[in-house]
């Protein structure tokens, strides 16, 4: 990680005006086109939902507010965040909890990600929760319009999380592509509108590079 002086930091006006709120956290959502991220994991035989995390990874490191955080009491640039998802064995409703270094391709990403998942025994392990991660979770048994998070807010540093909460709800076809709503949750102290539109950019891209690299693959 990098130090980020803190009398120098660009953000640091933005981040004492919303220090002084109770809750500086705050939710988005909005529609996404997955169509090319859709095709190339029924073409690779690749779970979507891993798929969709590894997107949006590459997408929010691209981000460098996404990877702001406190640590010790003074701003730091993270040198990536990875990601920590929810999961569910096949026939159980019980979810648990998988931490992972992100990879940066795609189909070895997917593949350890379900190899990590099917052998994890364990509810969560402790030991890789670190501060910089990103949360994924997935409801695909709805369309998803708004989603919030929990929080200890009695927890030392709480308010200082930075952690973004990302989540996605079930894929549709709507007028021949499919489409399905996202919700991002993070913290006004070091986020704000315009990055999730960043992200959002970001996100599209990275899912028509993915959807390219399958074309290109045919020729």
């Amino acid at each position: 990680m990098k130090s980020i002086q803190y009398q120098q930091w660009e953000r640091r006006p933005v981040y004492e005006f919303f220090f002084g709120m109770s809750n500086p956290f705050y939710s988005v959502s909005f529609r996404q086109d997955v169509t090319g991220l859709y095709r190339y994991t029924k073409a690779h035989h690749l779970s979507f939902y891993k798929a969709m995390i590894w997107a949006c990874t590459e997408a929010l490191n691209r981000i460098p507010a996404f990877r702001t955080a406190m640590h010790d009491g003074a701003p730091v640039l993270l040198d990536r965040r990875d990601p920590s998802f929810t999961d569910m064995k096949p026939g159980s409703d019980q979810f648990y909890i998988v931490t992972m270094d992100h990879m940066p391709e795609i189909d070895t990403f997917c593949r350890e990600a379900s190899r990590l998942s099917a052998q994890q025994d364990c509810f969560i392990d402790p030991s890789k929760e670190t501060e910089a991660l990103i949360y994924y979770s997935c409801l695909p048994w709805i369309d998803l319009t708004g989603l919030t998070n929990e929080r200890d807010f009695s927890a030392p540093g709480a308010l200082d999380d930075s952690i973004p909460r990302v989540a996605w709800g079930r894929y549709t076809e709507e007028n021949g592509r499919m489409m399905l709503g996202m919700s991002v949750e993070v913290n006004h102290r070091f986020i704000d509108g315009v990055q999730i539109g960043q992200f959002a950019q970001a996100l599209s891209e990275q899912i028509s590079a993915v959807d390219a690299s399958l074309s290109d693959n045919k020729k």
